[in-house]
């Protein structure tokens, strides 16, 4: 059902791009018939039932058992529901505040959306201070919303955060490489600089390590893997390695 659309995992595809989800001509007489489902990510978007259509430019990839996205290099973050994200508190409005995530509008962020937050035990949070939230509502008829608990109503990593460190953007696609289960960029990274490493869905990295050169010195090697192949990434590590940076 999906072979097209499989045959083109790694290779280039272009805005327009459509695929067909045909049913297979050989159905099986003793096998019932299950009804197969794929689970489309960024840059795909279904047309009807049986069509695929490609609205972004990059590689196509693949997770087992029916995911299929495409990568590519944007900048340009839309919210989505459930993803987590940096950002930075503009206004404190109430028993609101709004937060700055790089999208084109700002998120509202509940005082209450916070671990142990009561009316009369209010979080600590002040103008211009980093936070790490999700998104619970995100769509192009609502105002963003994000809360910093888990469906528990723990923090579990999520709040206020960023004390030292140093915030920078980056892509969206070096996003998700470090995001992935077992990231080749973040265990070469862990070998090389024990740090601390706050990843943001919508592009943003925070940064803390032991000093303030080697925060420094992991930013521009994050900065520079954006665009580089394996190899070159490994050579640039080696020369950090031996202080030739």
């Amino acid at each position: 059902m999906f072979s097209g659309l499989r045959e083109k995992v790694g290779q280039v595809l272009v805005p327009g791009d459509e695929f067909s989800l045909e049913v297979q001509e050989t159905l099986s007489l003793t096998e019932p018939l299950k009804p197969e489902k794929v689970l489309l990510g960024p840059g795909l978007k279904r047309r009807g039932d049986r069509k695929l259509l490609v609205v972004k430019s990059g590689v196509l990839r693949h997770k087992q058992p029916h995911v299929f996205w495409v990568e590519n290099h944007q900048r340009r973050y839309v919210p989505a529901k459930g993803e987590t994200v940096i950002g930075i508190i503009t206004v404190k409005s109430g028993d609101v505040f709004k937060l700055d995530f790089g999208g084109s509008e700002q998120a509202s962020l509940s005082y209450l959306a916070f671990e142990g937050a009561t009316k009369r035990n209010r979080p600590n949070v002040q103008v211009g201070d980093l936070v790490f939230a999700q998104f619970i509502v995100a769509n192009q008829h609502m105002e963003p919303e994000l809360v910093c608990v888990d469906s528990a109503g723990r923090a579990n990593g999520l709040g206020v955060f960023g004390a030292g460190g140093l915030l920078f953007s980056v892509s969206l696609g070096l996003v998700r490489r470090l995001l992935r289960p077992r990231s080749d960029v973040l265990s070469d990274l862990q070998k090389l600089f024990p740090c601390e490493l706050v990843v943001g869905m919508n592009g943003r990295l925070w940064v803390k390590a032991s000093s303030v050169q080697q925060t420094l010195i992991i930013c521009n090697l994050l900065q520079s893997c954006e665009t580089m192949t394996t190899a070159q990434r490994q050579q640039l590590f080696r020369r950090a390695a031996q202080g030739a940076l």
